[in-house]
Formats: structure tokens, sequence, C-alpha cells
């Protein structure tokens, strides 16, 4: 059970962003996040974008910073991917 987080390579207003998931449970991530301080907008299914300049009080928290790659596959074997067609706006 870990929280994950990758690296920064969306840009969006004038910042470049990252994800953080947990490769356990959603309860598990949205703990983290609170305690991080993430506002609940940063949800996004089955992850949190969080800016590139909050990658290291991540870290610091107890994430572990994975490669894209990395995050995306535990993600999907952890269950909790959601893959674009199954979202629901």
């Amino acid at each position: 059970m870990a929280i994950l987080v990758d690296d920064p390579l969306w840009p969006a207003h004038d910042r470049m962003w990252a994800h953080l998931v947990s490769d356990a449970s959603l309860d598990e991530l949205h703990a983290f996040a609170r305690r991080a301080g993430l506002p609940e907008r940063g949800f996004d299914h089955d992850h949190y974008d969080v800016p590139a300049e909050r990658i290291g009080a991540l870290v610091a928290m107890g994430a572990e910073h994975v490669s894209p790659k990395e995050l995306v596959r535990r993600l999907i074997a952890s269950g909790l991917r959601v893959k674009e067609r199954d979202r629901r706006d």
C-alpha cells in the first residue's frame, strides 16, 4: 500500500502538473490529500492533480516518487484506474 506521485509532465494554468494516486484505496488517497492540504477540486476520478512545486513536500510526507509509466502500471494493478470511456462528467 502506497501513495505515489509521478513526474510533472502536464502543462496547465502556467504550471506543470503531476498525479498523486494510491495503489490501495481511494480512502487512503483522500486521507493523504487532506493531510497534505490538497483541495478537493484537484481530484479527477482516480488521482489528484498536483503542481510540480508540491512534489518535494508530498515525498517528505511519505509519497513514493515514481515514473509516470510506473504510476499507471501500479494504478491499473490496484483496480482503481478509471479508463477514459468509463469517466462520467
